[in-house]
């Protein structure tokens, strides 16, 4: 069990060390759907 606990820790320090990554590759991603949806919004006659 406590290797459960620190298992989990560990995995919870580790996400929150890398949470800037996290939400710029999710920054990333929506911009290019954005880009995506208003690109064929526009090419739509």
């Amino acid at each position: 069990m406590q290797l459960v606990i620190k298992s989990y820790q560990g995995l919870s320090f580790l996400v929150w060390i890398n949470a800037d990554r996290i939400f710029t590759l999710g920054t990333v991603i929506v911009g290019l759907l954005a880009g995506a949806f208003l690109g064929q919004a526009i090419m739509l006659p």
